[in-house]
C-alpha cells in the first residue's frame, strides 16, 4: 500500500518527459534489455551517462557481471519496442522478433537513433533502485524525433513556436 506521499510524487513524476531507452546486455553470448526511463547525461569531460535499474532486475545482475551496458535511445515510431522490452519475460525472450547486431561488444537494436556503449565505473544505491554511472566507450548519434513518456503515455519532442515561448520574432 502506497503512502499518501508515494502516490503525490508519482503523479508529480507523471508530469515529466523522459526519454524512452532499453538498455542491453549480453549474458552467455545472448542479449538481454529493458526499458528505462531514467537515463541522462552525467558528464562532458569524460563522456559519461546514467541509468537507473531496479534492485531486482535481472539485468542488472548481467551488467554487474560484465561491467558493461548499452543505451539503445528509442525513436518516435519505437512505442512498441518500448513495450515489448518493459514486460517481464524470461531472460532472452525480449529479443525475440527484434532485429540487433553486435556494438562495441554489446547488443544494439536495430533502427535506434541514438547508441551509447558504456563501461560501469561506479554503482550508488538509490532507495529501491542501483544508479550505474556509465563510462561512454562509443556513440552513435541520433537522427530522429526521441520517443518520450509523459503523464503514462508515449510521445515525442516538438519544436514550439516562438510566439509561444514568449519569444518575438
Amino acid at each position: 500500500m502506497l503512502t499518501q506521499l508515494q502516490n503525490d510524487f508519482r503523479e508529480v513524476m507523471a508530469g515529466v518527459a523522459t526519454p524512452v531507452s532499453v538498455v542491453t546486455a549480453f549474458h552467455e553470448g545472448a542479449p538481454h534489455g529493458t526499458t528505462v526511463s531514467a537515463f541522462t547525461s552525467l558528464s562532458m569531460t569524460p563522456p559519461m551517462v546514467l541509468v537507473s535499474l531496479d534492485k531486482t532486475s535481472r539485468l542488472l545482475g548481467l551488467v554487474r557481471r560484465s561491467g558493461r551496458f548499452g543505451v539503445n535511445i528509442l525513436g518516435a515510431a519505437q512505442a512498441e519496442t518500448a513495450r515489448s522490452f518493459a514486460k517481464k519475460l524470461e531472460m532472452g525472450e525480449k529479443f525475440a522478433g527484434i532485429t540487433w547486431e553486435h556494438d562495441t561488444g554489446l547488443p544494439r537494436i536495430a533502427g535506434v537513433p541514438g547508441w551509447l556503449a558504456c563501461s560501469v565505473t561506479q554503482e550508488v544505491e538509490g532507495g529501491d533502485h542501483i544508479v550505474l554511472f556509465g563510462e561512454v566507450l562509443s556513440a552513435a548519434p541520433a537522427t530522429a524525433a526521441p520517443l518520450t513518456y509523459h503523464s503514462r503515455t508515449f510521445g515525442t519532442h516538438s519544436l514550439l513556436d516562438d510566439r509561444l515561448c514568449g519569444q518575438s520574432a
